[in-house]
C-alpha cells in the first residue's frame, strides 16, 4: 500500500510527500528526482529527447516507485499514461490530489525556470484544466495547498489516513492524534521552514 500524491506542477507534491513521510517514518520517492538521478535533468532531456521519451521513461520509473516506496510523490503529467491510472484505480494505494489556486501558483513558478511544459501561468491553467477529469477521477481525497502552510496540508491528509485506517498509520507507531506532543512539536518546526 502506498500513498501517493498527484496534482498540477507546483501544487506542493514534494513538500508534502516528503513531510508526511518523515511523519510517519516511511520510504518516500519523488518520481522527477528519481527520473534526473537516472536520465539527467527533466528541463535539458525534454527539450533534447522531446516530451514521448520523456513520458516513456517516466512510466518506468513511475512503476518502480509504486512499487518499492510507502509515499510517492507523482510529476503532474505521469497520470496520463493508462498504466500508471490503472495502477492509481487499484486498491493498492491512497491517492491524494494536490490543487491551488491559480494566484498562488502563479507566485510558486514566478521566475522559475525548472518547468519546460511550463512557460507562464497561462500554461499552467490550460494544462490543469486538460488533465482535471483524470486528477479528480483518480483521487481519493483532494487537499487545496493555497496560500496554507505546509503543516496544515499535512495534517488534514494524516487525518485522511487515520479515517480510512491506512496500514501506513499502523506501521509507523505513530497513532497520536494531531494534537499530541509530538505533533505538536513538528508543526512548530515547520511552521519556523515556513516563515524562513
Amino acid at each position: 500500500m502506498s500513498l501517493v500524491f498527484i496534482g498540477p506542477p507546483a501544487a506542493g507534491k514534494s513538500r508534502a510527500g516528503k513531510r508526511i513521510a518523515r511523519r510517519l517514518g516511511a520510504s518516500f520517492a519523488d518520481t522527477d528526482k528519481l527520473f534526473a538521478q537516472q536520465h539527467g535533468a527533466i528541463s535539458e532531456f525534454i527539450p533534447r529527447e522531446g516530451e514521448a521519451e520523456f513520458r516513456r521513461l517516466e512510466r518506468e520509473v513511475v512503476a518502480s516507485a509504486l512499487r518499492e516506496f510507502e509515499v510517492v510523490s507523482l510529476g503532474g503529467g505521469a497520470i496520463l499514461d493508462a498504466n500508471t491510472q490503472a495502477d492509481l484505480e487499484s486498491d493498492a494505494h491512497d491517492v491524494v490530489l494536490l490543487v491551488a489556486s491559480p494566484k498562488a501558483i502563479e507566485e510558486r513558478i514566478s521566475g522559475k525556470t525548472n518547468r519546460p511544459l511550463l512557460s507562464g501561468i497561462d500554461s499552467w491553467i490550460e494544462t490543469f484544466n486538460a488533465r482535471k477529469e483524470i486528477y479528480e477521477r483518480l483521487a481519493d481525497i483532494k487537499v487545496d495547498t493555497s496560500f496554507r502552510p505546509m503543516w496544515q496540508v499535512v495534517n488534514e491528509v494524516r487525518r485522511y489516513l487515520k479515517k480510512v485506517d491506512s496500514p501506513l498509520l499502523a506501521s509507523s507507531n505513530q497513532h497520536v492524534d494531531e494534537e499530541a506532543t509530538q505533533d505538536q512539536a513538528l508543526n512548530a518546526q515547520e511552521r519556523e521552514q515556513e516563515n524562513s
